[in-house]
């Protein structure tokens, strides 16, 4: 009976997540990473590795999300499925690379580099920033590269890309629905190679809570994923009667007041 309160937070806060990123169009790991990291610290896992778990456990979620997310764009012929498979091998290599990174620095580290995220982030939102479309979409080495930067900082931050995705994408004057449906289909090797990197380098580490596998801890992975996929939809039909625009600058406002709780925390 003590597993059941902890069960319920994370289906609430995967319920939370899907609403939010249908919504507002916002990845998910902005959301689940800090809400895991206060979780998870409440129920005493090991301090060093409660930000490595916070961010594995978003990349696991963020492969069952991305799979509605990806069909969804796909059915609307959104997803440019020649950039998917040229900048793919290069997402995936980086992802690899970040997570293996990500598992050799400290959690404080780590958190600061999640911070710094997420006021970027919030002043994207309150600023509206958005690169204008200078230039076209590089060769093969130039999508590989810049696929790979984006795998190692999603690594970084436990997210599926989208926040560097498609600002890239529309620097490099790609149509707009075009970029969201193809920065949706991204997500997915993302969360693989995320996934896959956490696991491996989390099986070396021997005082990790159960059941976990790697730095994935299982039961929030599961009720994370289960209602957030129920809950998107939600999100997506609500987006048509509700104020986005000023629910965006709200959310972005949050955003600030997370970043610096964890801040204080730190300190």
């Amino acid at each position: 009976m003590q597993f059941l309160p902890e069960l319920i937070s994370y289906l609430l806060l995967g319920a939370g997540t899907g609403i939010l990123a249908g919504l507002l169009g916002v990845g998910g790991g902005t959301v689940i990473v800090p809400a895991l990291v206060f979780i998870f610290a409440a129920h005493g896992f090991p301090t060093e590795y409660v930000q490595h778990m916070a961010l594995a456990t978003s990349m696991a979620s963020i492969l069952f999300t991305s799979i509605s997310s990806l069909r969804a764009h796909h059915a609307r012929g959104a997803v440019d499925w020649a950039i998917v498979r040229r900048i793919t091998p290069g997402i995936m290599l980086g992802t690899l690379l970040g997570a293996w990174l990500a598992a050799q620095m400290s959690s404080q580290l780590l958190k600061m580099i999640f911070i710094g995220f997420a006021y970027f982030v919030a002043a994207q939102m309150l600023l509206n920033l958005k690169p204008k479309a200078s230039r076209q979409l590089p060769q093969t080495p130039g999508l590989l590269s810049a696929g790979g930067a984006i795998g190692v900082f999603s690594s970084f931050v436990g997210i599926g890309g989208g926040t560097l995705s498609v600002p890239f994408m529309t620097w490099c004057n790609v149509q707009l629905h075009t970029v969201i449906g193809t920065s949706a289909a991204l997500g997915f090797p993302i969360a693989l190679a995320g996934t896959i990197g956490f696991v491996v380098n989390g099986l070396r580490i021997e005082n990790l809570p159960s059941p976990s596998v790697g730095f994935v801890y299982l039961p929030a992975l599961i009720g994370i994923a289960v209602a957030s996929v129920f809950t998107a939809p939600l999100g997506a039909r609500m987006a048509h009667a509700l104020p986005v625009t000023k629910l965006k600058k709200l959310f972005a406002l949050m955003l600030i007041a997370v970043g610096t709780k964890m801040l204080i925390g730190m300190l």
